[in-house]
């Protein structure tokens, strides 16, 4: 008997089985000088499938040694430009015309080998390839029915998180130490039943990273030069729900049914956010809903009825423009993380998909602000209308979201008015945030008291820190003096400020402060310094000095008067900053001003600089007035 293998039964140590199960006894075995050439630059790689086919061939020689088969190498090497064209099929046609015309055998566990051979008229000998199943594999030993994820590398102990959703343990599961050959082993026999099985596939493999998908587990395996040594992160989940384990079920079911929606899914890593989305899109089937998921790495639990996808091209966009033409009724987005991600989770919703994102936040809240900035302002209602946030496994809190033209909270006056996104507690309707627009920024208000919840003790917080910060500009802009403000309630502030400058802030017949107070819809009151009962608090002997001191006033405002001419500046605009030259003043508070006009107040670098980062509205203020060639001043504050 005359055979000739190809590489796939080399690396399987089929051909030295078939010598010992009598099959291939007294056989010439012919092995083509192109199966020598794969598996030596296999080997070469470190790619453990190379280091297998050699040892076959080891064990091939020494059968020939005791005379049980002929062994002998045959053929050329491959060129170059062979192996350049190897993934087209170029090796393999080398390996299946020498069988035909040795006339022997072609065995191969390669299917499509198997095909073209038959075609081509050679004989051929197919075997099934040889596949493991997870059971099989080292590292399914470490798990056990409470382990949510294994973690190996090399020179460590095994280590493990175990519990339950919410409480999870990072734990030692075994005493011995890991070597670096014993973790690449396991690796390897990952990666190989991933390839071979119909259960498991290669989600990702650059230099250094490999995550696969085996049945219900994620496992990514790193290696240098991407990370220090060996190391392999086998995840699955702990738990598999239904709509029905979670609080709010039925108005959530209710709510899911009603129309396509757009949720957001929240909550910090491991608390289960993934979980509750599986039983989402679950109970979404099995109510004649088209779902699909969109996932990078897919790793999510769902039925065979949804089709999970990845990033078509590297790109999630592309992805999103083929669901496009699918036309499902929901899409579940795992994970939402980037601006790319949320700017195709938006695209999807605004095209009448129904959208369920997984994000990682610490606050329900802040699944919202994250949107902020990435999407337009007034769409975010209609992209996201629901927030369920996640903690230990259960539904901590539920969101819905809805856009009002209205006076925001705290403002009375009429003409302040504006759309305001209304954030309301899904259980009880209550509202529980507002975010809205202020003077050009974006403000989010807590609308609890100070008895608890998500407003307690921030008394400075949103619109009331945006409104001294507007007032303070705008009143720096007029005043050559100190400025301070306090803000009194949300429509009225007192505004303190030098003897010499109450004139020139207030105007003629007041008309100055009325055209502030009417920009920014504030009632102003403005006094000095003096009247300002901080500033009074002490012994009376201060009243007296300060009454009877104007001349040292005076010289003292003289003196700083003409500090406060500052340095004229040049600036130095990149691609990324408007960067301010400072001489002399690093590390403290300075003034700037463009044309005698008030800018903004910063903080001088160690380098003496002040960098602007271009695209904010202070920059642009100041690159329109550089383009006026107006006089950029910095100025001690």
């Amino acid at each position: 008997m005359h055979v000739v293998p190809d590489t796939s039964v080399v690396v399987d140590g089929r051909v030295s089985e078939r010598i010992a199960d009598g099959a291939f006894a007294g056989a010439t075995i012919s092995v083509p000088e192109a199966v020598v050439a794969e598996l030596e630059s296999q080997a070469n790689e470190g790619t453990e499938s190379g280091w297998d086919g050699l040892s076959e061939l080891q064990r091939l020689a020494d059968l020939a040694d005791d005379g049980e088969i002929d062994l002998e190498y045959v053929g050329d090497r491959p060129d170059a430009v062979e192996r350049g064209h190897a993934s087209e099929g170029e090796i393999d046609a080398l390996i299946r015309a020498l069988a035909a015309d040795l006339g022997a055998t072609f065995f191969t566990s390669d299917v499509v080998q198997s095909e073209v051979a038959a075609a081509k008229g050679v004989d051929v000998e197919y075997v099934s390839p040889r596949t493991e199943t997870m059971e099989d594999l080292a590292i399914e030993a470490y798990f056990d029915d409470e382990t949510m994820s294994v973690h190996l590398r090399a020179d460590t102990k095994p280590m493990a998180k175990r519990g339950t959703v919410g409480e999870l343990s990072y734990e030692a599961i075994d005493d011995a130490i890991l070597d670096t050959e014993t973790v690449r082993d396991m690796a390897q026999q990952i990666e190989n039943a991933a390839r071979q099985s119909d259960e498991g596939f290669i989600e990702l493999s650059e230099p250094g990273m490999t995550i696969v998908q085996y049945g219900d587990y994620r496992i990514a395996l790193a290696e240098p030069p991407f990370a220090d040594d060996v190391e392999i992160t086998a995840v699955r989940p702990i738990a598999q729900t239904t709509l029905e384990d979670y609080d709010h079920d039925e108005e959530l079911k209710e709510r899911l049914l009603e129309r396509q929606r757009g949720i957001l899914i929240s909550g910090a890593p491991g608390a289960g956010k993934s979980t509750f989305a599986q039983a989402a899109a679950g109970f979404l089937a099995e109510h004649d809903v088209v779902v699909k998921t969109m996932e990078k790495p897919r790793d999510l639990q769902v039925g065979p009825e949804i089709t999970q996808y990845t990033e078509l091209g590297g790109e999630m966009s592309k992805t999103a423009d083929s669901l496009l033409m699918v036309r499902p009724d929901y899409t579940v987005y795992d994970e939402v993380r980037k601006t790319d991600d949320f700017e195709v989770f938006a695209d999807m919703r605004l095209a009448g998909v129904g959208m369920i994102g997984v994000v990682h936040a610490t606050r329900p809240i802040d699944a919202l602000q994250r949107l902020v900035g990435r999407v337009e302002l007034g769409m975010i209602p209609q992209v996201v209308d629901t927030v369920v946030y996640i903690e230990a496994g259960e539904v901590e809190t539920v969101y819905d979201v809805q856009t009002d033209v209205k006076v925001p909270h705290g403002l009375t006056e009429e003409d302040l008015a504006r759309p305001v996104i209304v954030v309301s507690d899904f259980e009880t309707g209550e509202p529980a945030y507002e975010i809205y627009t202020f003077n050009r920024q974006v403000v989010t208000v807590p609308l609890a008291d100070d008895e608890g919840g998500p407003g307690a003790g921030q008394t400075e917080q949103g619109v009331e820190r945006i409104a001294k910060q507007e007032i303070e500009r705008e009143i720096r802009s007029i005043a050559r003096g100190h400025v301070e403000v306090q803000l009194k309630g949300s429509n009225d502030a007192i505004v303190y400020v030098e003897d010499d400058d109450i004139s020139t802030v207030i105007g003629k017949g007041g008309g100055r402060i009325t055209e502030v107070e009417n920009r920014l819809g504030i009632s102003i009151d403005v006094r000095t310094h003096d009247e300002n009962p901080a500033n009074r608090s002490g012994a009376g002997g201060n009243s007296g000095a300060a009454g009877g001191s104007g001349g040292g006033a005076g010289a003292g405002s003289g003196s700083g008067a003409g500090d406060r001419q500052g340095q004229i500046v040049e600036a130095d605009i990149t691609s990324r900053h408007v960067v301010l030259p400072v001489d002399g003043h690093a590390g403290e508070t300075v003034e700037v001003q463009a044309g005698g006009e008030y800018l903004f107040t910063a903080t001088v670098s160690r380098g003496g600089e002040v960098q602007v980062s271009r695209g904010s509205a202070i920059a642009e203020e100041l690159e329109d007035a550089i383009d006026r060639r107006e006089q950029i001043t910095v100025v001690p504050s």
